[in-house]
């Protein structure tokens, strides 16, 4: 299929289907070999000539917010944080359409039915969870839907109102996130994959400290990592 992240390139992926006793087990393994679940298929890039799609995850034992950080902590902590299982509602996906319309609006994920929505959340075998984020006064503002494995918290999607650009909702899911990984006396918040230079995913390169997943295993990324992986990115083969 087209590549949602570098113009002109096809995307390829390994992948195989999740069921059984089992499933938990596998997900959680594979995941710590870099692998990404959607619905119940878990999958990785194999593109031929092109490895710019990087796993990434943060140690969050070493995360220490940093002033930026804390300023989005402070102007979002009138908000209450639910999980409510594996369950949708009409609300939830009102905000999913203007999130999907305003930020993807030419993307696969504004084009989402209902069935779809429905689909992403309920069609997991393992456990997950979508976490609502509200205002004082009821209104839900955002919305991550995550999966919970043996060490770590993993980041599906997230979805927030695009009206509020001031709070930085994407930014602040993932500090929660972090937060609740802390709470339960996890070692991980995955991230899924990074691109270096993509516009879509520079926010995941400011969660520092914060590793990556290649030929050796896991690793701290640094800046001349970032670096160098841009420059594969922009020479390797279509």
């Amino acid at each position: 299929m087209p590549c949602p992240y570098l113009s002109g390139r096809v995307e390829q992926q390994l992948f195989a289907e999740l069921s059984g006793a089992k499933a938990l087990d596998v997900f959680d393994t594979l995941s710590q070999s870099g692998f990404r679940r959607s619905h119940h298929i878990i999958y990785k890039p194999a593109c031929s000539g092109c490895n710019a799609c990087i796993p990434v995850r943060i140690p969050v034992d070493r995360f220490r917010p940093g002033k930026s950080w804390r300023r989005i902590i402070n102007r979002n902590n009138d908000l209450v944080a639910t999980e409510v299982g594996a369950r949708i509602t009409e609300e939830q996906f009102d905000l999913f359409q203007r999130y999907t319309a305003r930020r993807h609006g030419e993307g696969e994920m504004a084009k989402m039915s209902r069935r779809d929505y429905a689909a992403m959340v309920l069609s997991s075998p393992v456990d997950t969870v979508m976490v609502e984020f509200r205002r004082p006064d009821g209104d839900l503002i955002a919305g991550c839907l995550m999966d919970r494995l043996v060490g770590g918290l993993s980041a599906v999607y997230s979805f927030f109102d695009p009206a509020e650009e001031r709070r930085s909702l994407g930014s602040y899911v993932i500090l929660w996130m972090i937060e609740e990984a802390k709470r339960l006396d996890l070692d991980h918040v995955y991230l899924g994959y990074w691109v270096a230079g993509s516009p879509k995913m520079d926010y995941k390169a400011r969660f520092r400290p914060f590793e990556s997943f290649g030929p050796d295993g896991w690793s701290e990324v640094t800046d001349p990592d970032l670096r160098e992986t841009s420059r594969e990115q922009i020479t390797s083969d279509p």
